[in-house]
């Protein structure tokens, strides 16, 4: 008899225990710890053929998330697909870091996320600041598309749309602007490794030194920033030095640069004077 814990058994000979669970979860339309409450349960054949689909897919290097359509951030589950950057946990600190500065208290915010992908990080700063007027964007057609469909199910408000940077935003001024740019140096082995295989290269790769994104952004914000207004970048864990020399060349000020949970400088910013 094929029940949950024999399904389990037989995937941990391929996957780790806890991906094993989240796909049969999936399935069944339970959580992980259901399916430790009910090993007993008694699988169908469709039911053991999409898991074992799924088992197999994800034996081959296909990302967990794209398999099972969503990845937790900031503590809300957000919609994923191919056309989209997975969210990652590092990339909370960017969101921590807004919040951190008050943006938006006492009065109407203009935010603006660039190349927003899922929409994870527009969509919970327009969540978390319900003030704020957020708008997010990204060259990416498919990825909006997501994003869409994100901000609907959490009922975010938000101005989505379609630019490659800031090219749909000519003579708009933000109070903050935020970005997860690609940064990984176009040569990188790791692009070939792991589910960076599978997701989208553009939202990944940037160039011979990975900053050419960088470079674009740090170069044209200062003409789309209010009197004060600041600029946040996530970037590469070796990037923080020549980061910094950008952000000072391009007249921001008051820079600072804040590490992750692994220690590394991940976030780097600065103000419009």
């Amino acid at each position: 008899m094929n029940t949950v814990a024999t399904a389990l058994a037989a995937a941990r000979e391929k996957l780790p225990a806890s991906e094993a669970r989240l796909l049969l979860g999936h399935v069944m339309d339970r959580p992980p710890a259901w399916l430790i409450a009910h090993d007993d349960e008694v699988l169908d054949e469709d039911a053991l053929l999409r898991f074992a689909s799924l088992v197999a897919r994800r034996k081959g290097g296909e990302p967990v998330a794209y398999l099972v359509g969503q990845r937790e951030f900031y503590g809300r589950d957000f919609l994923v697909s191919s056309a989209v950057l997975i969210p990652r946990p590092e990339t909370e600190l960017l969101v921590d870091i807004v919040l951190g500065k008050g943006v938006g208290a006492g009065g109407t915010a203009k935010l603006l996320d660039l190349g927003t992908g899922s929409g994870c990080i527009a969509i919970t700063l327009a969540l978390e600041i319900p003030s704020a007027q957020v708008s997010a964007v990204d060259a990416s057609d498919a990825a909006l598309g997501v994003a869409r469909r994100n901000a609907e199910r959490l009922e975010a408000s938000l101005r989505l749309l379609q630019s490659d940077w800031f090219s749909a935003l000519a003579g708009e001024r933000f109070d903050l602007i935020v970005a997860n740019p690609p940064y990984i140096a176009d040569a990188d082995p790791h692009l070939a490794a792991g589910d960076l295989r599978h997701e989208p290269r553009q939202a990944l790769a940037s160039g011979a030194d990975g900053l050419d994104a960088v470079r674009r952004i740090v170069a044209a914000a200062p003409q789309h920033l209010t009197a004060g207004g600041q600029l946040w970048l996530e970037h590469g864990y070796d990037q923080a030095d020549a980061v910094r020399v950008l952000l000072a060349a391009a007249g921001l000020r008051d820079i600072e640069q804040y590490r992750d949970v692994a220690g590394i400088v991940r976030v780097s910013g600065g103000r419009l004077p």
